[in-house]
């Protein structure tokens, strides 16, 4: 089996990464992730006091969001409380980007 191009190994790395950009891909997604970067997890209503939508909309981002794996959730009592889970996004932006830098010139 041969290597894979440069092209062939770029595009695999976006294939990869394709669910955390999709999930990136709205603002007030973006705000959600930026927000959590500084909490260790909050709950949907501490969420939308900060975010410009209704506490419903901003849940429909968190499912969003949870889908494409960059956040998680855990329940305490009745409430649900996300916290980011991009170690892998990262693990994957890094690798694409070293990739690019090092074997694509």
């Amino acid at each position: 089996m041969t290597n894979p191009t440069c092209n062939e190994k770029a595009i695999q790395l976006f294939m990869e990464l394709s669910p955390y950009f999709q999930g990136l891909g709205d603002p007030i997604r973006q705000q959600i992730v930026a927000l959590l970067l500084d909490k260790e997890s909050m709950n949907v209503t501490q969420i939308a006091e900060h975010i410009p939508m209704s506490r419903p909309t901003v849940s429909h981002h968190l499912k969003i969001l949870k889908q494409a794996g960059l956040v998680n959730v855990q329940k305490k009592g009745t409430e649900m409380f996300y916290r980011l889970e991009i170690t892998e996004a990262i693990r994957l932006f890094k690798q694409l980007v070293t990739f690019v830098e090092e074997e694509c010139n």
